[in-house]
């Protein structure tokens, strides 16, 4: 008997049995009495703000009120002023320096505050490229937990759930916004 076959062996007579797989059938997702209020508060504990639009407000006025110094603002919305559009740039490279980016996101979930984000323009590199992201979120839009978000789900093609600004610890375990994405995220819920 080799090595490898002796280790093998040892490892099989001191393994656990096999434990069977516990029904899902009893457990039954989050439901929240009112989830707007909930996603509010999940989101800005996970880093977010948040901000009510007003029917009526004009929405860039209401952004440019968040990022008074921005200068470059991208996005492909048609009713945001925007100075870049991520539709008619010839290389996502072009995106970079983008102080604001503004998106729609389709869902947002209550139970973690992520909102389902779409590739509705032509370089999605707005979504992680950009120092600050604002995405615009209908309220009629925001649903209790990831089963519902996923059941609304209906753009096969790509798209990301966003939570919050980019954070990591890694690296000796110190906290750093903005490390692989957007150092601040804005929903604005209309």
């Amino acid at each position: 008997m080799t090595s490898k076959q002796n280790i093998l062996s040892e490892i099989r007579k001191h393994g656990r049995q096999p434990v069977d797989m516990p029904s899902f059938e009893s457990l039954s997702p989050v439901i929240y009495e009112n989830p707007m209020e909930q996603f509010v508060v999940t989101a800005r504990q996970v880093g977010g703000r948040v901000a009510l639009l007003e029917e009526g407000s004009d929405t860039n006025t209401f952004i440019r009120s968040f990022y008074p110094e921005a200068s470059v603002i991208a996005s492909s919305l048609p009713n945001v002023e925007a100075s870049l559009n991520p539709d008619t740039v010839a290389d996502a490279r072009e995106l970079n320096g983008t102080d604001v980016g503004v998106v729609k996101g389709e869902v947002a979930v209550a139970e973690n505050g992520c909102v389902w984000v779409p590739q509705t323009m032509k370089e999605r590199a707005v979504l992680f490229i950009s120092e600050c992201l604002v995405i615009i979120v209908d309220r009629k839009d925001i649903v209790n937990n990831m089963h519902e978000a996923y059941s609304r789900i209906d753009n096969p093609g790509y798209g990301c759930f966003i939570s919050g600004p980019s954070k990591t610890a890694d690296i000796a375990q110190a906290l750093v916004m903005g490390a692989q994405a957007a150092r601040e995220v804005l929903y604005v819920i209309v």
